[in-house]
């Protein structure tokens, strides 16, 4: 079902966007906008509706955890191409709800420690707790991405973490954490606009990276091992969704979606008081 608060929406994002048997990614398109016809003004209207939804979903699943009636938990895993828009999520989407809700983590280069362990073993330590939000930008999945374009690793170590990874996010699913994993897909000429965007602007020089231009000439391998991700690890208990790009306003109301069906699944409920609520007020008019 779509959100109660995004009216716009012909289909299910949830399932209009789900990677299922016989997905190719070269097949999606990185300009559409699947599901939704409201166009961008409409889009803008649904987003703000659907951040006031996710607000009160997130707190009223944090507040359920506190009162322990809960171990419910939200992880949405972000994988892209550079430039796709990863950030903008995080500010849009994300920074919709109470950050004190939130744990966001961006996985950089592994540390000499980190490298010291099993590849997964950095990730769990970044797990949400109870109550909140997980936010992954980018994840354990570069491991099986430019570890394996970049051949980092060994080809049956790659192949080792896919079902590395499958036991893990199992694991996580049964323990009660809702996995939202979903990959940004842009178009190779709107990357290099955007790169370009970057360059041409001065305040915008910070998040140019010269090493984006190096894994620009690597596109085709990049998308093979997206497709190989796919194929191998999007699974019912966690599955993948490939949200088309190019237009932001798409990507990012998709997404919201996508976190609101997980909360609206998990349904938290507003914790009962633990005290006489009456007695309370009684006390409280007297001082």
């Amino acid at each position: 079902m779509t959100a109660k608060s995004q009216h716009s929406w012909t289909g299910d994002p949830a399932e209009l966007l789900r990677v299922g048997a016989g997905f190719r990614l070269a097949d999606v398109d990185p300009d559409a906008t699947p599901g939704y016809d409201g166009g961008r003004k409409r889009s803008e209207r649904d987003l703000a509706e659907g951040a006031a939804e996710l607000d009160e979903l997130q707190e009223r699943l944090f507040a359920e955890s506190r009162s322990g009636a809960t171990s419910a938990s939200v992880l949405l895993v972000l994988q892209a191409m550079d430039s796709a828009g990863k950030g903008g999520i995080v500010r849009h989407v994300i920074g919709s709800v109470d950050p004190q809700g939130v744990a966001l983590t961006a996985f950089k280069k592994p540390t000499p420690e980190e490298l010291s362990h099993d590849f997964l073993w950095r990730v769990e330590r970044r797990l949400p707790a109870p109550g909140f939000i997980g936010v992954f930008d980018r994840s354990h999945y570069e491991d099986v991405l430019i570890g394996r374009v970049r051949a980092l690793a060994p080809a049956d170590e790659i192949e080792r973490r896919y079902g590395a990874i499958n036991e893990f996010e199992k694991r996580v699913t049964d323990a009660g954490t809702r996995i939202v994993k979903v990959m940004l897909h842009i178009s190779a000429d709107e990357q290099k606009a955007r790169l370009m965007e970057r360059l041409d602007r001065p305040d915008k020089h910070w998040k140019y990276n010269p090493g984006d231009v190096d894994e620009r000439r690597l596109w085709p391998q990049y998308m093979d091992a997206y497709q190989t991700v796919f194929e191998r690890t999007s699974t019912e208990h966690a599955p993948w969704h490939v949200v088309p790009a190019n237009a932001k306003w798409y990507a990012r109301l998709a997404v919201q979606a996508l976190l609101l069906d997980a909360l609206e699944g998990i349904d938290p409920q507003w914790p009962a008081a633990t005290f006489d609520v009456a007695a309370e007020k009684a006390r409280l008019a007297a001082t």
